[in-house]
Order: structure tokens, then sequence, then C-alpha cells
């Protein structure tokens, strides 16, 4: 029964080569019929068949077509373009952040830009010449090789994304994909500089593997620089938790900023049937005056503004922050953290970290890093 072909399309001759092509192309076999053969050209009402068991497949190529049939093209800077950047390095950490953002670019109606950046091996390795071989001609080599084989990886990354919307594991979303030479931090932040995404998706190592790369590790660089809202997925986290996020824990500081990040938040996620517990992080400084005032109108603001959510103050020391986030975690499952990051200088960021570089090393949560 599943071998019987039935037409999944009529068109002309010329549409129906096209479109028995494309379904070829992403292995699916197809057969056209009623073709005039002595004038193919001209034909109509030409029929384009399939093996029935494909149907589900061929309906989400066909429905999705101009991302199926995309080729790399640069992204438009059009400040209606709604895009989210992916910086990728063909890991499975990669594919992670890949499925992460098309889920949450699915529910924002937006389109999807894969980034990998390689950088010029004259510029981090030392390269054996030989007598005959000079180091120009060595490193123009090396760098012509590598960046061929991101094209490569670049090209099965996408394939095995068409893959997964042509399977129905991931939603269609339209992506397109770039290659650039820098190192991978400088080249995100650059580019997002020049193109203002609304959000840029990274996984991240679990927490006991993060304890490695406290130096060096790309997602704090640009989680500490960027000025783009920035969701971090641990590699433990489930991506379908992205589709029912229903807690939040807004790490707040009773200041202006709460207002903008709230603002940010809301749009960057569904806010309908969520909970979001406001965790005031106490600065030692606060230690010893009442705030319980400014934490009643922040409260007062988020439900009057936010009617569809439901909201609780939390006031916690800050040495015991990680305890109270712990508890929270036990008693009600957390779905996500939301944090907001102040710019600071590179002394700054190294002496004393924000709030959001030092969960990104010690939690196993999804969390959306909210620039002000």
């Amino acid at each position: 029964m599943d071998d019987r072909l039935i037409t999944i399309a009529i068109h002309t001759y010329e549409r129906a080569l096209e479109l028995k092509s494309l379904l070829e192309s992403e292995g699916i076999e197809a057969v056209l019929q009623n073709v005039n053969l002595s004038s193919p050209i001209i034909a109509s009402g030409v029929r384009v068949r399939i093996k029935e068991h494909d149907l589900p497949a061929a309906l989400r190529i066909i429905e999705n077509r101009e991302i199926f049939m995309g080729s790399p093209v640069t992204s438009s800077d059009s400040p209606l373009s709604r895009r989210i950047l992916v910086p990728v390095d063909f890991s499975p950490m990669s594919i992670k952040a890949c499925k992460a953002a098309f889920r949450i670019a699915h529910s924002l109606q937006s389109e999807i830009v894969l980034l990998n950046a390689f950088v010029d091996p004259a510029l981090t390795a030392s390269i054996q010449l030989s007598d005959t071989l000079d180091f120009d001609v060595a490193g123009a080599q090396m760098r012509q090789s590598i960046a061929k084989s991101a094209e490569n990886s670049m090209i099965s990354l996408c394939d095995e994304l068409k893959r997964l919307i042509k399977e129905g594991e991931i939603p269609p979303v339209k992506f397109t994909r770039e290659i650039t030479e820098g190192v991978p931090e400088d080249a995100i932040n650059s580019w997002s500089k020049k193109h203002q995404p609304m959000l840029i998706v990274m996984a991240t190592r679990g927490a006991d593997k993060k304890e490695r790369e406290l130096v060096g590790s790309v997602t704090a660089e640009v989680l500490d620089t960027s000025r783009t809202p920035i969701f971090t997925i641990p590699e433990s986290a489930s991506v379908d938790t992205i589709n029912r996020m229903r807690h939040i824990v807004f790490f707040c500081t009773l200041a202006q900023e709460d207002m903008l990040g709230l603002d940010a938040l809301s749009r960057l996620f569904d806010s309908s049937l969520l909970h979001v517990s406001l965790l005031h992080v106490r600065s030692r400084k606060d230690e010893g005056r009442d705030l319980s005032g400014a934490e009643e109108a922040l409260l007062r603001y988020c439900r009057e503004n936010y009617p569809r959510c439901t909201f609780e103050m939390i006031s916690v020391a800050s040495d015991k922050s990680a305890e109270r986030l712990d508890s929270i975690e036990h008693s009600s499952k957390i779905d996500m953290l939301a944090v907001l990051n102040k710019k600071k200088n590179v002394f700054a960021r190294l002496f004393n970290p924000g709030m959001a570089h030092r969960l990104l090393f010690r939690a196993d949560i999804p969390m959306i890093v909210i620039p002000v």
C-alpha cells in the first residue's frame, strides 16, 4: 500500500520537471505522467507522482521550497528583516544550537544565519618549511585548504538541517550561511554590529566541562562583549524545552534596566502562561537597607504590564544566590534564566565578571542574556 503512486501536483511540463528534480535531490523518487513525448515543452497538465509513504516529507519540501532550493547568500540589511545568528563550528553542539534556534525562529517568524569563522593559520601556528617552499606559499595553501574544509562542512551541516526539516524534527525556517575569516568571538561581534540580529543562539558544554575551559570560551567572550541578546543552551538541556518554557527566573536589579529587560524578554518569548520568579540578589552595600518598597513596586509594575504572566519576588543575599537558585530548581523546575548584562571594560570583566558570566559556568539551564 505504501508503494502505490499518488499525485502530489499537476503543473506545466517545465514546472513539473523542476519539482521532480527538487524531490529527487532530497532522496524522494518522483515520476511524471501525461507527458506529450512528441512535444514535451508545450505539455500541460503533467502529474508529478510519488510513493505514498514519501508524502509527509514531500509536502514539507514543497511547502518550504525556498529552503530546499536555497543557495548561500548574504542576508539583507533591511531593518524589516528578522534574523537570528547561530555561530557554528560543526561540532555536535552546533546541531544542538541549530535545533534550538529553529524552534525560536519559527515562533518569532524570523530567519536564521549560520556563521562560521576560521583563523588564518599564519596567526595561530608555525609552518614547517622545505627548501623550496617559503612561508607565504605555505600559508596561502593552508588557508585555502582550511577555507575549503569549512565550506564542505557548512554544506554538510545545511544538508543535515534540510533532512531534519524534511523529517519533521525541526520546524521549517528559511536559513542562509556565511563563512568568514577571523577569531570566532571577533567575527561574531563584528557581524552582529553590522547586521544587528534580534538574537544570537549558542550551545554550551555541561557545567563540569565548562570548568576546564574558563579561559578561552567563545560563548563567554561573546556574552561579555556583545550588545545583542544571547540565548545559551547547555548540552544537557532538551531542545524541546524551547517550545514549552513556563518557569523563568529573572535576575532583577530594582533599576530602570529591569523594565528594558522585561520588555525584551516579552518580545523574544511567548509571555502567555509564564511564571516569572523575580530574583533580587542584594549586594553587600544593600545589606541592612529596606528595599521592600522597591521590590513591591517592580512586582506591581510586572503584574500591571504583563497580565498574562504570574510573578513572584524573591530576595536573597549575594553570597546565598547559588543556594537559592538550587532550591528554586528543586521545588519548581526552572526552564530558563534571564540575566541583564551591563557593558564592562576588559579589566572589570577579568577581575569582576558579571552575573551572566558566572552563571554560564555554573548552571546547566538555558539562559537569555539581555544587554542593557
